[in-house]
């Protein structure tokens, strides 16, 4: 390791659920095939949220301390012994799910199904609201010099949309029907629109989401406290339905109208996860429609694509970045992302400034 480097580091521990200390920690050590990242922007997910105000997501438990963050980008500072693809001074996007490599799943390239995932900011592993991370050099990306280390950080949750559109065999010239504009479905909005999706035409809650949205290849934006949106969907198609629904905001209602605004042989993808179990769809309608539906998880193979899409310009996704704060007031991000959504769309934490 560069004698330059500090011994330790400041991280942002979650000891418990709805509490963050600031702590000093040693600096990670290398392993061969790793690197040190210097981590410059973490954006904060959901999943950091459900994790900080529930201690839990479905079948994953926070049982001991352990640090949120998976959203990442920042520059290399050191490298292991035998890594051969980076360098130091590299400004990198971070792949947050370390896999195995060997398993079915892996090796038929949906390393995302694997078991043996270490998933950064998924109990027990730590995640990025620290100033320097190591982890395996395969996930890490080189990116351009125009691009910033916010834009970078939110290849991850565009990967999300990638793989939607990817899963669900969109194409160009099609129409889509994004329900849910948080993070995830604005980024989903911007993939449908890297794929060359016709009309975009997206749903939401709050009006600032729907403007940002719109910023982001929206054609036509609903907002669900003021209109049925699978009647405004028909209308919008000319009765015939949308050839491609996406539900990014993990709503049992959103789920619904989904369906019911895909025209028959439409293909329907659910990435967001909703808090209960078992929801009550419309069997016949998705058997005499013949209706396609996939699941998401997470996504594979992204990251290279969604950094050509983003440093293109095709895409502006710095206008959802309306917060910022320093790893110190990490809390202060949690707790602004939790009780602003009528104003914050990603809220950004700064590790090392």
């Amino acid at each position: 390791m560069d004698s330059k480097l500090p011994r330790t580091m400041k991280a942002a521990v979650m000891p418990k659920p709805g509490s963050i200390e600031i702590k000093e920690v040693p600096l990670p050590a290398l392993q061969d095939h790793e690197v040190l990242v210097q981590v410059m922007a973490v954006g904060v997910c959901g999943s950091d949220l459900h994790y900080y105000e529930h201690g839990r997501i479905g079948r994953f438990v926070v049982e001991q301390p352990i640090i949120l963050g998976h959203e990442c980008a920042g520059i290399i500072a050191a490298v292991g012994g035998k890594v051969t693809r980076a360098a130091v001074g590299d400004r990198v996007a971070v792949e947050p799910g370390v896999t195995c490599g060997l398993c079915p799943d892996c090796k038929a390239g949906r390393y995302n199904l694997c078991p043996d995932v270490q998933f950064l900011a998924t109990p027990p592993v730590d995640g990025a609201f620290v100033q320097y991370l190591a982890i395996r050099e395969d996930m890490v990306f080189q990116i351009p010099d125009h691009l910033s280390f916010e834009e970078a950080a939110l290849v991850e949750p565009f990967s999300v949309g990638i793989h939607a559109a990817v899963r669900s065999r969109l194409q160009a010239g099609e129409t889509v029907a994004i329900m849910g504009m948080g993070p995830v479905g604005l980024m989903a909005a911007a993939a449908a629109k890297s794929y060359g999706a016709a009309d975009i035409i997206v749903t939401d809650l709050e009006e600032v989401r729907l403007q940002a949205a719109l910023k982001l290849g929206a054609a036509h934006a609903i907002n669900v406290r003021e209109q049925d949106a699978a009647a405004v969907i028909r209308e919008l198609t000319g009765g015939i339905g949308v050839d491609v629904a996406w539900e990014t905001a993990g709503s049992p209602r959103a789920l619904q109208s989904a369906l019911q605004s895909l025209r028959r042989g439409g293909r329907l993808a659910i990435v967001g996860l909703p808090a209960q179990d078992d929801i009550p769809l419309n069997v016949p309608l998705i058997a005499d429609s013949e209706l396609d539906i996939y699941g998401i998880f997470r996504y594979a193979n992204t990251y290279r694509k969604g950094i050509r899409f983003l440093e293109s310009g095709l895409v502006d996704a710095s206008v959802l970045v309306t917060d910022r704060y320093p790893l110190d007031q990490t809390q202060e991000a949690l707790e602004r992302a939790i009780h602003n959504k009528n104003a914050s769309l990603k809220v950004m934490v700064y590790p090392n400034g």
